[in-house]
């Protein structure tokens, strides 16, 4: 069950819903590549990557840059791309994989002379699975 908002999303498809059900399942991130290949049986990776981004401008997920430099797709706060005032490091384990929005704020400092429209802070270390 999912428990992210659909008042954004305009067509309520299925194929919507089989991401937002994915998303509703887990806190974790997932990438888009892991996305693609768990659906390909039920789209393709074109309509993949219309839908998130489609999630994305309407504040449902948001995304980042992995270790690896592939894009993982976490749920949103209600924020779109021209609002993303929730700044939070990402966390991706160098063993098993995991990757997770950590629940912590980060002030971003204004720095004169320049406009910050975006951070990100990607932390990569041992998730408590693997620590033992």
């Amino acid at each position: 069950m999912y428990y992210i908002c659909l008042v954004g999303i305009v067509r309520k498809t299925k194929s919507v819903h089989v991401l937002l059900n994915l998303f509703g399942q887990t806190n974790d991130a997932l990438s888009a590549v892991e996305l693609v290949s768990r659906l390909q049986h039920q789209m393709n990776k074109t309509t993949v990557y219309r839908i998130l981004e489609r999630m994305q401008d309407e504040g449902l997920v948001h995304s980042f840059v992995g270790k690896d430099g592939l894009k993982w797709y976490a749920q949103g706060k209600g924020y779109s791309l021209l609002q993303h005032d929730d700044v939070h490091p990402h966390f991706q384990c160098r063993n098993c994989g995991k990757t997770a929005c950590i629940p912590v704020d980060i002030s971003i400092p204004s720095i004169p002379k320049y406009k910050i429209d975006s951070a990100e802070l990607l932390l990569i270390g041992q998730c408590e699975h693997c620590l033992f």
